[in-house]
């Protein structure tokens, strides 16, 4: 018997490979969250006192407001201090110095474990849990402020906080959903399964991924450290001159909501170039799941519709610390500029939201119904439709802010003419429903009640983009039912469908269904418990961020506010199912109990490392379920270096381009 050993791995030392020295060391100097951690302490205070020493001349002549320089400066060279206590930046140090990077597959070796989830890895699949677990965090965090604002509205009078302290809650609550759950599907699902679903062994840009990550927890911290100095009180949106004059905490909110939108444009480029150049021998653009569909288009929009985001966080920050006048209108700006800004983003940003939750659904449904997915084609423009249009209404948010008024028609057009894509991707999901013999799984639950709650949020949302009855019901609650049931009712009832669904590719693990079940009734009961009567509080003239109302509404507020506990109760029940089967239970589950068709199930649960032996050659689409005679989903096990004129009809060279 022989052993053969690579020359070159039989004869290296311990430790004297790229690698090696770091293994090496003891686990408390390798880089991780902990040297992180260590490195934006210091960054902090080296950055703060850096501030107080550059601002003090302008301070003492009274030409900036020296504490928001310091706390500016200190947020920023934390964040630089947090990614390289990570390690972010020893591959630059090491190509600056002329020594070998370590390719991502060593890393990953090298790194294996629980401990790579606590790092900087470079596997999109370690990438796609840090992300699932971060989302899930943020979101309960949110959810708490959701409880501290619903218990302060039980009482028109009595109150267990400050008018500035109900201000402040509502600004994190609605900037930490808005901000940070913007990557809910885009982070965890997008990062894990899109290079399995178009049959890559991995995203265009490791490193990039990675560090769209890991500004997420940065910006989380920062947002929530505004609370310790005041807080924000203006809600999400930020509007200036309002801003401008806020205590400290509005920096936070600068700063973090600028650090996001940098995660969510480099995870945006990240996706188009990886569908672009790295998909399988055979993957058309015809045969691309619809999820990977609606993971391109959302992509442009981030990468078109961010930037200005950036920039408008950039000039408030500049506002603030060394008093330029760009959002202030009695020195030459205008607060109708940040409002521009900020929503040519901020609409879009809907759609960022939304679009996901249809790709996900659009998964889901033909696996249940087992039939093809009616109107493959139609759904993509529909897509393509809502992205593109969702450019263009924008000033519908400003119906009621002074703005030209001759705008108004324009926009009340363009925002009704996006319902027509819109429509089109639902007429997708009822064609595909249509005499098909529904499985009713807990994902199919999910998907079901995404389309019933979107249809309530799309009805509502016809009433505010007119503009006689926008300006009746602006700033009230029915805007704030009208945006969760498209939200939360969207993406949120499909983020948990995707987990009840992926979760089993992606861990290896079985959640338990009848928690399953009962998550989804609870939340789907208490959900339009909760959202539902919001309409007629808001009709009733209850404004939104006021914590007095008229007397007449708190049997409406009393209902609501208890429904909403219940609905934190409902997704209590998932977290204590993820952590239960995750890491107490962990009962493993098959490869592929749902017995889908799509590329990302016929590799092992959960997928090896590099996801593939081989590229695979795709040779069919993913939905032909139903179909006689249909082909293979694709060929794992294709010759190497060869495609033969079998292969060569599924139409694609390596690179993914068509033929």
């Amino acid at each position: 018997m022989s052993i053969d050993i690579e020359p070159e791995k039989a004869q290296e030392p311990a430790g004297s490979g790229p690698i090696g020295p770091r293994l090496a060391r003891p686990w408390w100097m390798r880089p991780a969250m902990h040297t992180g951690i260590i490195g934006a302490i210091l960054g902090y205070f080296i950055g703060h006192w850096l501030g107080n020493f550059l601002s003090w001349e302008y301070a003492r002549n009274a030409l900036s407001d020296m504490n928001d320089f310091p706390l500016v400066l200190g947020y920023v060279i934390a964040v630089v201090g947090w990614l390289a206590g990570l390690g972010v930046f020893n591959d630059l140090g090491r190509q600056i110095l002329g020594k070998p990077v370590p390719a991502a597959e060593e890393e990953e070796e090298a790194f294996g474990g629980v401990a790579r989830y606590f790092r900087f890895s470079l596997d999109h699949k370690v990438v796609g849990i840090q992300y699932l677990v971060g989302m899930i965090i943020y979101f309960c965090t949110a959810g708490l402020f959701a409880m501290a604002i619903r218990t302060e509205l039980l009482s028109p009078s009595y109150h267990i906080m400050s008018s500035s302290a109900y201000l402040m809650v509502v600004g994190e609550h609605g900037t930490m959903m808005m901000m940070l759950m913007s990557s809910v599907v885009l982070g965890p699902f997008g990062n894990y399964l899109m290079p399995l679903m178009i049959g890559s062994k991995r995203m265009a840009f490791p490193r990039l991924e990675a560090l769209s990550f890991w500004l997420t927890p940065a910006a989380f911290i920062i947002l929530l450290s505004s609370v310790l100095i005041g807080g924000f009180p203006t809600g999400w949106t930020g509007y200036a001159p309002l801003s401008v004059q806020a205590m400290e905490g509005m920096d936070a909110y600068a700063v973090a909501f600028g650090l996001m939108g940098i995660s969510i444009c480099l995870a945006g480029f990240n996706i188009i170039v990886t569908v672009i150049n790295y998909r399988a021998p055979g993957m058309r653009w015809s045969r691309l799941p619809m999820f990977v569909w609606s993971m391109v288009t959302v992509s442009f929009l981030m990468v078109l519709a961010t930037p200005v985001l950036i920039g408008g966080m950039y000039l408030l920050i500049l506002d603030r610390t060394v008093q330029t006048a760009n959002f202030v209108n009695t020195l030459g700006g205008s607060s109708y500029l940040y409002e521009n800004l900020f929503w040519f983003f901020g609409h879009p940003e809907v759609y960022i939201l939304a679009l996901p939750g249809f790709g996900i659904v659009s998964e889901i449904i033909p696996v249940f119904c087992r039939k093809p997915l009616f109107g493959y084609r139609v759904a993509g423009a529909g897509m393509i439709g809502v992205a593109l249009l969702s450019f263009f209404v924008w000033q519908h948010h400003l119906f009621v802010s002074g703005i030209n008024p001759e705008m108004r028609p324009l926009f009340m057009l363009t925002t009704e003419l996006i319902s027509i894509p819109t429509g089109f991707i639902y007429l997708v999901a009822m064609g595909t429903f249509w005499k098909a013999k529904l499985r009713l799984t807990v994902p199919m639950l999910f998907a079901l009640a995404l389309y019933f709650n979107f249809l309530i949020g799309g009805i509502s949302g016809v009433f505010l983009s007119d503009v006689p009855a926008d300006t009746t019901e602006h700033g009230s609650f029915f805007v704030m039912a009208h945006f969760h049931y498209t939200i939360m009712g969207g993406l949120i009832f499909a983020f948990f469908g995707a987990c009840y669904y992926w979760l089993p590719k992606m861990m290896g693990i079985k959640l338990n269904q009848k928690l399953g079940y009962l998550h989804f009734w609870t939340m789907f009961i208490f959900f339009n418990s909760t959202f539902l009567p919001l309409f007629a509080v808001g009709m009733a003239g209850q404004p939104r961020r006021v914590f007095e109302y008229a007397t007449n509404l708190t049997p409406l507020n009393d209902w609501v506010s208890i429904s909403s506990f219940l609905l934190g109760a409902s997704i209590l029940i998932f977290v204590i199912n993820f952590i239960w089967s995750t890491v107490i239970v962990r009962e493993r589950e098959v490869a592929n109990p749902w017995n889908s068709r799509g590329l990302e199930w016929q590799v092992a649960a959960p997928p090896p490392p590099g996801n593939f032996e081989h590229i695979p050659v795709v040779l069919s689409g993913p939905y032909d379920y139903g179909v006689k005679d249909a082909p293979a989903v694709a060929d794992l096990h294709p010759p190497v270096g060869v495609v033969s004129a079998s292969y060569a009809s599924a139409g694609t060279a390596s690179t993914g381009v068509e033929a």
